[in-house]
């Protein structure tokens, strides 16, 4: 039997054709601004997302940490969520490599940032502190889409406070087609946008950062201090071209088998489905049948990322079909007795 792997979307595979657009991909030194392929990507999700200008990167943390340090300067300070990937799971790369401080702040339930808490973390202009420029918000959030109208009371607040708005969109088209809207009216509160091909849209690698034409000039360059900078990266870029024309709408399949894996789930006694959003399944599974379960799952070749805590993810993806949901179903079944 074949592996039904539901880690995550950044497992999938590239498919036959999108290897084949690849593999015909025209050409050139990106560094020098001469591959067309990257040249049709980044100019195409600019113009549909509502943008003057887009970088091509090699993956979505790449992407969020120029935009940071594109946005801000030495000493400035960005707020972001507390469990946000910008700044969790990014290995403080704003910190790190940029001198810029995070300020985090605590998750509602549905992903969103109190207003409140943004307003009191903001820095008064003193000496004393770091100067807040930019805020962060994730979507989706651990399958979350952000309500549209929190958005807007986000962008509201910024404005009023003169900061500047960054999506971390790496499931942005997920959040579009989970709130029937298109990804450009997300888009629209935002000064920035990073988008990964890498996770649900299935490319093998690659992220594009839009914004203004100055705040892209200035990201290009942390683009290139960052080892960033490629040659014919159009081999990649047409991967991600595919992805967009062939694997947006198909996400929605995603989210139904998500939704038809969670209620089948929700039957089983000793299992807890803690919730299901877009094309992701939360399951919690008692602490002292962890090692049994990731044994038996084992087994039936069935793979997820089961650590020590209770908690555990389970995320569709292109490369698991009606089948392998309904393999994955009956593995659960036959633990859950």
């Amino acid at each position: 039997m074949t592996w039904i792997d539901l880690r995550s979307d950044t497992v999938t595979r590239p498919t036959p054709a999108m290897r084949a657009a690849m593999l015909s991909a025209e050409v050139g030194d990106d560094v020098y601004g001469e591959d067309p392929t990257v040249n049709v990507l980044e100019a195409r999700l600019a113009a549909e997302l509502g943008f003057e200008s887009g970088l091509f990167l090699p993956s979505g943390t790449q992407s969020n940490l120029v935009a940071v340090m594109a946005h801000c300067e030495r000493g400035d300070e960005y707020l972001v969520g507390m469990d946000a990937h910008t700044y969790k799971f990014e290995g403080g790369g704003a910190a790190v490599l940029g001198s810029i401080q995070p300020q985090p702040i605590p998750h509602a339930p549905d992903g969103t940032l109190s207003l409140e808490a943004l307003a009191a973390a903001v820095k008064p202009l003193d000496v004393h502190f770091a100067r807040t420029r930019l805020l962060c918000l994730e979507n989706t959030w651990h399958g979350r889409a952000l309500p549209l109208e929190y958005l807007a009371a986000a962008r509201a607040f910024c404005t009023q406070r003169g900061l500047a708005m960054h999506l971390d969109g790496a499931r942005l088209f997920n959040a579009a087609i989970a709130c029937g809207v298109t990804p450009r009216a997300i888009a629209a509160h935002f000064d920035s946008v990073s988008v990964c091909f890498s996770k649900g849209l299935g490319a093998p690698v690659g992220a594009v950062l839009v914004g203004t034409r100055a705040l892209i000039d200035r990201a290009r360059r942390w683009r290139k201090v960052a080892g960033g900078g490629m040659r014919q990266a159009g081999i990649l870029a047409a991967a991600c071209l595919y992805a967009l024309d062939h694997h947006v709408e198909r996400l929605a399949e995603d989210h139904a088998r998500a939704a038809r894996l969670a209620m089948a789930l929700r039957e089983l006694p000793g299992l807890t489905v803690a919730g299901q959003h877009t094309n992701m399944v939360f399951i919690e599974v008692p602490a002292g049948r962890l090692a049994a379960f990731k044994a038996h799952l084992n087994a039936a070749r069935v793979r997820l990322s089961i650590g020590y805590l209770p908690q555990i993810r389970m995320v569709t993806h292109l490369d698991v079909d009606d089948a392998g949901i309904a393999r994955t179903i009956e593995a659960f079944r036959a633990f859950f007795v």
